[in-house]
């Protein structure tokens, strides 16, 4: 069930769009949705598409496609990691192995404390500061380094 602040954020988001362009908010409604709940279950789908009275189906579609939205719980801290050609030529591999030894996980699991979940990312469009990843789709470190990563987790914790 979508809260009331959740609702009340959406009805701003769907201000944006001509009142018969509904569909046009549901990428917003999504985050709206996953940002209060930590991910997107079925039933916050559902429950975002009957708000928006589209069809599931077209809510399923846009939470499928795109990486950022989270079909499965996440630890409280999702890094997504860039491993796109940009990336990988200028040592995200390092990056990579060095997260996945040092916080004990490998691409979609989470740590046993629930607070990391490391994910693999495609282009994030800033190739120029690779190595890069993203922490939880609005946070972005680029230029890194074992230790800045170091540093990073170190703050998280």
């Amino acid at each position: 069930m979508l809260s009331a602040e959740a609702i009340k954020k959406i009805d701003f988001e769907l201000t944006k769009y001509p009142a018969d362009k509904r569909q046009a908010a549901v990428m917003s409604a999504l985050r709206i949705a996953q940002i209060e709940n930590g991910w997107l279950s079925p039933e916050c789908i559902r429950d975002v598409a009957h708000y928006l009275r589209i069809p599931e189906i077209a809510a399923l579609e846009v939470a499928t496609f795109y990486n950022m939205y989270d079909l499965e719980p996440v630890g409280k801290y999702k890094i997504t990691i860039c491993t796109n050609i940009s990336c990988m030529l200028r040592d995200s591999d390092a990056i990579v192995n060095h997260l996945q030894t040092k916080l004990g996980v490998g691409f979609n699991e989470v740590t046993a404390d629930g607070k990391f979940c490391l994910k693999e990312g495609e282009c994030m469009g800033a190739c120029g500061g690779a190595p890069l990843f993203h922490i939880n789709n609005t946070e972005m470190h680029e230029f890194l380094t074992v230790e800045k990563v170091d540093a990073i987790l170190k703050e998280l914790k």
